[in-house]
């Protein structure tokens, strides 16, 4: 799609917002080829080992030519193109690009939010340039980017962050277009509600089996019409459907979840193991947790079964998740509700969310993580 030149109108009053939405283009594999150049121009895989239970993280454009993309198992991608380069991250190299990136965006406002070490909102509706357009400054940084890293950039420009983010994806990759207020409502008229932010495949398919697969399928609803199916996110996603989006960015975020997971070598069929390997990664987090001085109200237990069928499974703690006994119970209650009916296990993942600052008195409980 061709970058729309004409920038929306300037901040005040009534006029809309100026958001910018930088998202990096493959970028692991982008500094993997900068950093040896025998890989530039071939397909380039980054994430875990082809020949066991890895998957994609990120890849090169040459690789996604072939169906190749982030999630998909290693060892398929590897079926897809025998000849792909399959390379483990390193995470250390990414970050150092992406704070040396970030810097450079904090030059031109203070409201930057990060949505990944790759991708970050700008909102510069407020002065920061006499005579700069939004559209100008997304040009200016993708091309101070280059120079800086030697690494590409696209650029989404918009009223808001659900169609900043959505135009950033439209010209990719070495992309910019803009989203105009006009444009704007007839665009998110005309998504598939798949491209909504927030709506995974499960809602997606829910919204599907109403009749409901357009943006103007979901505005021609009401919101109490919507609210039975889609709870509190109604009228989030009644407002997205014609254009609205009110979040504003954010430069400083309060973290919403913390967790890991890992990939089994072998599949999983004794449900004890299963259990031990879920209190291992539920201390890992929890000392997360510990350090950040947070606690959790939300246990979630994630699931990926040998045929790659995914279940999560979620309680609410009262009083919040902090020590450890309390969370083995819990656990167990989870994997429980996971297993019906049992299956081989090749993943499993546990997640703290709706976290908040822990009370002084839950101190001692927290230690015990």
């Amino acid at each position: 799609m061709a970058a729309q030149q004409t920038p929306p109108p300037e901040a005040g009053g009534d006029s809309p917002r100026r958001i910018i939405h930088i998202d990096m283009d493959a970028f692991y594999a982008a500094i993997e080829q900068r950093d040896h150049p025998g890989l530039r121009g071939r397909p380039v895989v980054v994430g875990g080992d082809p020949g066991g239970r890895g998957v994609v993280a990120t890849c090169s454009y040459e690789a996604r030519e072939y169906g190749i993309h982030s999630a998909m198992p290693a060892a398929r991608a590897r079926r897809l193109c025998p000849k792909a380069v399959f390379l483990r991250p390193r995470f250390d190299a990414y970050r150092r690009e992406s704070a040396r990136i970030f810097a450079l965006l904090r030059e031109y406002t203070s409201l930057v939010e990060p949505l990944a070490l790759d991708e970050a909102y700008l909102d510069v509706s407020g002065p920061c340039r006499e005579g700069a357009t939004a559209t100008g400054l997304a040009r200016e940084i993708r091309a101070r980017v280059r120079e800086l890293t030697g690494l590409v950039a696209s650029a989404g420009v918009s009223y808001n962050k659900f169609l900043a983010k959505l135009a950033s994806d439209m010209d990719k990759p070495d992309g910019l277009c803009v989203i105009t207020p006009e444009r704007g409502p007839g665009i998110a008229a005309s998504l598939p509600v798949g491209r909504f932010h927030g709506i995974g495949r499960a809602t997606e398919a829910k919204l599907r089996r109403l009749g409901i697969r357009t943006g103007a399928d979901l505005g021609s609803w009401t919101v109490e019409r919507l609210r039975p199916h889609l709870g509190v996110r109604a009228d989030y996603f009644h407002q997205l459907a014609r254009g609205i989006d009110t979040r504003p960015v954010r430069s400083h975020r309060l973290r919403k979840s913390l967790g890991t997971e890992t990939t089994f070598a072998r599949d999983l069929h004794d449900r004890e193991e299963m259990l031990r390997a879920l209190e291992e990664l539920a201390g890992r987090a929890g000392a997360s947790l510990r350090r950040r001085g947070l606690e959790a109200r939300t246990l979630t237990v994630k699931v990926r079964f040998d045929d790659f069928r995914l279940v999560t499974r979620s309680r609410r703690g009262e009083p919040p998740y902090t020590g450890e006994e309390p969370m083995r119970a819990a656990l167990d209650e989870l994997l429980d509700r996971a297993l019906r009916p049992p299956r081989p296990v090749r993943l499993l993942g546990v997640t703290f969310s709706l976290l908040q600052p822990a009370d002084s008195g839950d101190a001692n409980q927290l230690d015990l993580l």
